[in-house]
C-alpha cells in the first residue's frame, strides 16, 4: 500500500499493482530504504499521470454513477481543467464538481479553491462538500471568515454577490486561485455585468462553469461563457456572430457541425436519456391543520408582538419559523429574547404563559394519525432540535417504534441510528441534515412536520429517498397550520409551479429566474414585514405566485432551446 499526502492534509492510499515490485519486496531484493523510497515515488508519479485511475473514488461517501466518473476522467484528460458542465437538471453537476475538486486536491493540482454561487446555494454547497467529500470549506457568512484575511482559507465558498460588491471586487481579483467553480453560470451571459467581469478578472489556473441552461436568449451568450473558459479562442463577438449565428434568428446556429466540433472541446452535457434514470412516481399531499382556539390566538398575539418590536431580521425570521414548527422551539427563543429586552414587554410575558399551557397542537394530532396509519417506514423531518425533542416525547408516550437522527450525534451513533431504522424501527425522527449521504431508499415515505422557507431545502429532504435506487413510489406529506406563512408558501409552490411534480434540481433553476437575488427565505420575510393585515399578506403571496409562474415558463423555454441546440451531442 502506497500513501500519498496532498495539499490541505488530505491523505489517500492505493494498491501497487506491479507484481515485479511486490515480488522484489517479498524476497528482500530491493536493497536499502532509500532505493525503496525512490521506487515508490516513481509509482506515485506514474499514478498521478494516469487519469484513468481516479484517486477520489475511495474517499467519497456516496454512490458513484458511471456518467459522473467518466465526466471527471474527461475533464482531467481532455479538457485540462477548463470546462462547461451542462448536465441536465438532476444528474449531479454538484457531485461531479465535488469529485473533481477532491481529485485536483489529491493530485496536488490545486491548493486554493474558490466556489462562487448564488446566495441561496451557499450552505447547500458547504453541506454537500463536507458530508459527501470530507472537504471543509468556509463560507463568507461565517464569523471565522469575517475575522480573517481573504487568503487565510484555501477552501472557500462565496456568494457571487458578496465577491462582486464594491468593497470586495478588488480584494478577490488580487488573489491567485488554482481552481474556481461557478454555479448557475448562465448568470454570466452578459459581459457588461459585474458577474462576468469578476470571473474574467479572477486569477485562476482551472475553472469549472456549471449550468443546465447555457443559452437562454441567443448564441452570443455561449460566446461570453466560452470566453471565460478560453479567452481569445473565439476571437471577437463580431467574428463569432458572423461565423456561427444565423442572421435571421440569433438562437439558431449557422455551420452547426463546426460549432459542435468547437463545443466538444469545452462542454460536457449528459442527458437523462443517456443516463437512463427512471425514478418511481412521487405523490405529495398537504394537510392544512385547523389549530385549536388557544393555538390560533397565540399565533395572532405573537404576530402582533413581533410587528411592534424593533427586532433584527434574524430574530424575526427565527421566531416566525419556530412558531410554525412547535411550541417547544418557540419557547426557547422567547426566553432568550426576554433576557435581551428591558423592561420585558407585558405582551411577551402573556405569550410565554399561553405557550407553556399549549401541550398539544393540531399538527401533533395529525402526525399521530399518519404514523399509526401504516407500519411502513417513515422519515419525519423537522428543522429545529427542540421540535425533535418534542416529537420524541410524543412517540414515547404513544409507544411508537422510532429512532432519532440529528447533527449532534457522533458518526458511530448516526450509523447505528440508520441501521436501527433499517432493521427494526418504523420511524426516523430526523433533523434537517438527517440522511444526507446515507442510503435511505429502503424507506418511501416522508412527513414534513415543519417546512423550511427555502423550497430547495424542501427538495433536499425529498431527495433523500426519491433518488436513484428507489424502487417504490414515494409519498410526501406536508403539515402546516391554516393561515401560517407555510400555508401561504405551500399554496404558491403547489398550485402555481407544481413543485412536488418537478425533477429534483428544477426548483433551483426556476428560483434563479426571479428578479430578487436573495435567499428565498428572505423574500418570505419581506412579504410578512410589508403586510399590515392577513388580507394584504395573502395578496402579496398571490403576486409572488405570478412571479414564480413567469420564472417557470422562462425555465421551460430555456430548457427547450438548449435541448434543441445541444441534444445529446456532448455526452461523456
Amino acid at each position: 500500500m502506497v500513501f500519498l499526502t496532498a495539499p490541505n492534509e488530505i491523505e489517500t492510499s492505493f494498491v501497487v499493482e506491479d507484481t515485479n515490485l511486490i515480488s522484489m519486496i517479498e524476497q528482500n531484493k530491493i536493497g536499502d530504504k532509500k532505493t525503496l523510497n525512490l521506487i515508490l515515488t516513481r509509482h506515485n508519479l506514474n499514478l498521478l499521470r494516469d487519469y484513468d485511475q481516479l484517486l477520489c473514488l475511495r474517499q467519497i461517501k456516496i454512490e458513484k454513477y458511471w456518467h459522473q466518473i467518466e465526466t471527471v476522467r474527461k475533464v482531467l484528460k481532455n479538457f485540462h481543467g477548463r470546462v462547461l458542465l451542462c448536465d441536465e437538471v438532476g444528474l449531479g453537476k454538484t457531485i461531479e464538481s465535488g469529485m473533481l475538486i477532491l481529485e485536483y486536491l489529491l493530485r496536488g493540482l490545486a491548493r486554493r479553491v474558490l466556489i462562487l454561487t448564488p446566495p441561496a446555494l451557499l450552505f447547500q454547497w458547504q453541506d454537500e462538500l463536507a458530508i459527501k467529500f470530507g472537504l471543509d470549506f468556509v463560507t463568507n457568512e461565517q464569523n471565522c471568515f469575517k475575522l480573517a484575511k481573504l487568503d487565510h482559507f484555501p477552501l472557500l465558498i462565496c456568494s457571487i454577490n458578496y465577491a462582486k460588491s464594491k468593497n470586495n471586487f478588488a480584494k478577490f481579483i488580487s488573489q491567485e486561485y488554482d481552481l474556481i467553480v461557478v454555479d448557475e453560470a448562465h448568470h454570466l451571459k452578459n459581459p457588461q455585468t459585474l458577474n462576468w467581469k469578476l470571473i474574467n478578472s479572477l486569477k485562476k489556473k482551472f475553472i469549472f462553469l456549471l449550468t443546465a441552461t447555457p443559452v437562454q436568449n441567443n448564441l452570443l451568450e455561449l460566446f461570453n461563457l466560452l470566453t471565460l473558459l478560453k479567452p481569445g479562442v473565439l476571437k471577437t463577438a463580431k467574428s463569432f456572430k458572423a461565423q456561427y449565428m444565423s442572421k435571421d434568428d440569433p438562437k439558431q446556429p449557422q455551420h452547426p457541425e463546426k460549432l459542435r466540433e468547437l463545443l466538444r472541446e469545452v462542454m460536457i452535457r449528459n442527458t437523462r436519456s443517456l443516463v437512463d434514470i427512471k425514478l418511481p412516481k412521487r405523490f405529495a399531499q398537504t394537510f392544512i391543520v385547523e389549530g385549536s382556539a388557544p393555538e390560533m390566538e397565540l399565533h395572532r398575539e405573537l404576530n402582533a408582538f413581533l410587528k411592534n418590536q424593533q427586532l433584527d431580521r434574524l430574530t424575526l425570521s427565527l421566531c416566525l419559523q419556530e412558531a410554525s414548527s412547535s411550541p417547544a422551539a418557540l419557547a426557547s427563543s422567547l426566553k432568550k429574547l426576554e433576557a435581551r429586552l428591558s423592561p420585558v414587554p407585558v405582551a411577551l410575558l402573556a405569550i410565554q404563559e399561553k405557550l407553556s399551557s399549549l401541550k398539544t397542537t393540531g399538527k401533533d394530532v395529525k402526525l399521530l394519525e399518519l404514523l399509526r396509519k401504516s407500519r411502513d417506514k417513515k422519515v419525519v423531518f423537522v428543522h429545529f432540535t427542540k421540535t425533535l425533542e418534542h416529537l420524541k416525547e410524543i412517540c414515547q408516550k404513544n409507544s411508537l417504534n422510532f429512532v432519532e437522527f440529528q447533527g449532534g450525534m457522533s458518526a458511530v451513533e448516526k450509523e447505528q441510528a440508520i441501521d436501527t431504522f433499517r432493521d427494526k424501527a418504523e420511524i426516523l425522527l430526523s433533523s434537517e441534515s438527517g440522511g444526507e449521504g446515507r442510503n435511505l431508499q429502503f424507506c418511501n415515505t416522508i412527513i414534513n412536520y415543519d417546512l423550511p422557507w427555502n423550497p430547495m431545502r424542501i427538495e433536499q429532504r425529498i431527495g433523500r429517498i426519491h433518488r436513484i435506487g428507489q424502487t417504490r413510489d414515494v409519498f410526501v406529506f406536508n403539515l402546516c397550520l391554516r393561515g401560517s406563512l407555510e400555508d401561504h408558501l405551500l399554496q404558491v409552490l403547489e398550485h402555481k409551479i407544481n413543485m412536488f411534480e418537478l425533477v429534483i434540481g428544477e426548483i433551483g433553476s426556476i428560483l434563479g429566474n426571479l428578479k430578487e437575488e436573495v435567499d428565498f427565505s428572505d423574500i418570505i420575510l419581506n412579504l410578512w414585514l410589508a403586510a399590515s393585515a392577513p388580507e394584504e399578506l395573502e395578496t402579496r403571496f398571490a403576486l409572488l405566485g405570478e412571479e414564480l409562474v413567469a420564472a417557470r415558463e422562462l425555465y421551460q423555454e430555456t430548457k427547450a432551446l438548449d435541448q434543441k441546440l445541444f441534444g445529446e451531442d456532448y455526452e461523456t
